[in-house]
């Protein structure tokens, strides 16, 4: 945790003091979008703009590059592991679905997570989303089947800086599970976490993501709670207006933990 908290220190003294408020910005009703080129007004590509979407700005940025585009394709953080790091902006309202089947042969368990259902909204300013998830699950074995709801994910995706060449978009998410769960799959108590976004778009076809999050997590197998760090890698591609691949690497390291059974001499009845 001190090692992510000197980092993100660390980027927010290089960061540029927010770009004034009354910055002029090229909105769709001020173009004339027949005669509107890629360079736009002003220097500006056209398009129907947001408000600020993020914090902060590099040494570099201009104005236009606070503002969501709403006229570029919808961004989604599903279905790959790692989330986008952009929000919807201020008033949008974005729902994501999700399906996974997991088999672990030597287990012999069948797991189906379903819906895997996001819920994105952002609140109060262009650069806030509150995000709410839940998961459906179904676990299947030679002994017993469990169905029913996972804990609830509760968060807040926070746009930090926009990209300015090689210096990264950037966006921070705090969250957390609720214990909501069915009896058989909840955790019985908050789970709290925090998730550092970032990545570059190369060119209009490739973009470069990652993720870097810090949660607390708890296990049967475990005598209390831990702490679990979590990387994520991922490189997309645009091959039509409607069609994208991505392949996309994470991992996990998990806090050692280790406690000592302390037994207590007894004294024999006689």
């Amino acid at each position: 945790m001190l090692k992510i908290c000197t980092i993100a220190a660390v980027l927010m003294l290089m960061l540029n003091a927010p770009l004034s408020a009354n910055s002029l910005f090229c909105l769709t009703d001020a173009c004339d979008s027949e005669n509107c080129d890629s360079a736009g007004c002003d220097g500006f590509p056209c398009g129907q703009y947001s408000g600020r979407a993020f914090l902060f700005a590099w040494p570099d940025n201009n104005a236009s590059d606070l503002r969501l585009n709403y006229a570029e394709p919808l961004v989604t953080d599903r279905p790959d592991f790692t989330e986008a790091t952009s929000t919807v902006g201020l008033g949008v309202t974005q729902f994501e679905l999700g399906y996974t089947y997991v088999r672990n042969d030597d287990a012999g368990t069948d797991q189906h997570s379903a819906p895997e259902l996001l819920i994105r909204r952002g609140i109060w300013k262009d650069w806030l989303e509150l995000r709410v998830a839940y998961t459906g699950l179904a676990i299947a074995d030679s002994i017993v089947d469990i169905t029913g709801s996972d804990d609830l994910y509760l968060g807040f995706k926070i746009g930090l800086t926009p990209q300015c060449g090689c210096l990264p978009e950037m966006a921070i998410m705090p969250q957390m599970l609720v214990p909501t769960g069915s009896s058989a799959l909840t955790n019985d108590e908050v789970l709290p976490g925090i998730n550092w976004l970032w990545g570059w778009t190369l060119n209009e076809r490739w973009s470069f993501t990652g993720n870097t999050q810090v949660n607390r997590a708890v296990d049967d197998s475990q005598p209390a709670a831990f702490t679990i760090w979590t990387q994520s890698l991922a490189l997309s591609t645009t091959l039509t207006d409607r069609l994208g691949v991505y392949g996309e690497w994470y991992g996990y390291a998990v806090e050692a933990v280790s406690y000592t059974h302390l037994t207590l001499p007894t004294t024999p009845y006689v």
